[in-house]
C-alpha cells in the first residue's frame, strides 16, 4: 500500500471529533467492555439486527488483520467464533502463540489467542470447492472475509493474487451463499476502483497495483459480491500497519480516499461493527487514521450513502 501522511483532499468528513475508545482496554477488559467498543463504532446501543449475529467464521483466522478480527469475536459475548483456516493443527498452534510471521519471519507480537475460546474449520479458498466451503459455513450467521495473498515470489505473484483476491473470495462468497450466511464482510482496500475516479495514474494505486495486480482482483470481487443478494458490507483500508492506532479514526465513503495508513487494530473494529450495525448494510467504507480529529464518534456508518 501507498504509504501518504494523512487522508486525501477528497475525503468527505461525516461528523466531528475522533472516536474516543481506547481498543486495548476494551480488549483486555472482556465482553462488557468490548461490547462497548462495538456500540460506540455503531453510534449507539446495538440495534435489534445484533442478536441475528450468534455464530461468525472468519476467514483467513491467522493472517495479521484476520487475527485480530477472531480475538475481538472471542471477546464479543453471546458470539461464536470460528476461524476459517486452511490447516486447522497448524492454525491452533500459530494462534496461540504471541507472535505473527508471514513466510517463517517473525513480522510483530500480538496476544495469543485462546484456543478453547473459538473453534477452527476447514477453508482454503485455493483448494476447497464451493460446497466444501459451504459445509464449513454452515450454520454461520455472519462471515468475515480477511483472505489475501502474501506477495513472494515475483514471477507468481499475479497468479498467487488471482488465485485469492479473485477467484478463491469469489468461491467464498458463492459458498456463503449457499450455506445461508446473512452477512458478508469483505476487507479489501482503497483504490480498488481507481478507475472510476482518475487514479490509476496515483501513487497510491501504481505501488499497490504492482503486487500481482492485486487491486484489480479485489475488484472483480467486489464488484461480486455487491450483486450477490446477499447483506455486505465492503471495508477498504489505507496502508495497513501493524503498530497500535496513533491517529484517530476517519471515515469516508466510496472512491474518496486515495491514500492514508491504518493499524490493523482500526481495521478489525470496524470490520466486526459491520456484522452488528443494519446502517452498514450494502455499504462501502473506506478507512484510514488522521493526524487531526477523526469523524467516527456518531457511528462509523451513520451518513454514508451509496
Amino acid at each position: 500500500m501507498a504509504h501518504a501522511s494523512r487522508p486525501a483532499a477528497a475525503a468527505v468528513r461525516l461528523g466531528s471529533p475522533a472516536l474516543a475508545i481506547d481498543r486495548r482496554e476494551a480488549i483486555a477488559g472482556g465482553a462488557a467492555a468490548l461490547a462497548a467498543t462495538t456500540s460506540a463504532l455503531c453510534g449507539g446501543p446495538l440495534p435489534t439486527y445484533a442478536a441475528d449475529m450468534k455464530t461468525v467464521v472468519v476467514a483467513g483466522a491467522t493472517g495479521q488483520t484476520g487475527r485480530r478480527c477472531l480475538q475481538l469475536l472471542t471477546k464479543t459475548s453471546g458470539v461464536t467464533a470460528v476461524g476459517g483456516v486452511r490447516d486447522p493443527a497448524k492454525a491452533a498452534k500459530k494462534l496461540s502463540e504471541s507472535k505473527i510471521e508471514v513466510r517463517g519471519a517473525m513480522i510483530e507480537k500480538g496476544a495469543a489467542i485462546d484456543a478453547s475460546a473459538v473453534s477452527l474449520a476447514p477453508l482454503d479458498v485455493e483448494k476447497a470447492s464451493v460446497d466444501d466451503m459451504a459445509g464449513t459455513l454452515k450454520g454461520a450467521d455472519g462471515l468475515v472475509i480477511a483472505v489475501g495473498f502474501v506477495p513472494g515470489n515475483p514471477f507468481k505473484m499475479n497468479d498467487a493474487a488471482h488465485a485469492v483476491d479473485n477467484v478463491g473470495t469469489v468461491k467464498l462468497i458463492d459458498a456463503a451463499k449457499v450455506a445461508g450466511v446473512k452477512k458478508v464482510v469483505l476487507v479489501s482496500s482503497i483504490l480498488t476502483d481507481a478507475g472510476a475516479w482518475g487514479q490509476l495514474d496515483s501513487a497510491g494505486y501504481k505501488i499497490t497495483n504492482a503486487f500481482g495486480n492485486v487491486l484489480e482482483e479485489k475488484l472483480v470481487a467486489e464488484q461480486y459480491l455487491r450483486k450477490s443478494g446477499m447483506d455486505w458490507t465492503i471495508v477498504r483500508p489505507g496502508g495497513l500497519k501493524a503498530d497500535p492506532p496513533t491517529g484517530a479514526l476517519f471515515v469516508s465513503g466510496e472512491n474518496t480516499l486515495n491514500s492514508g495508513e491504518i493499524s490493523r487494530d482500526l481495521v478489525a473494529d470496524v470490520s466486526v461493527a459491520a456484522l452488528f450495525d443494519s446502517k452498514a448494510s450494502n455499504k462501502v467504507v473506506e478507512i484510514v487514521e488522521s493526524d487531526k480529529d477523526g469523524n467516527a464518534k456518531n457511528g462509523v456508518f451513520n451518513g454514508l450513502k451509496m
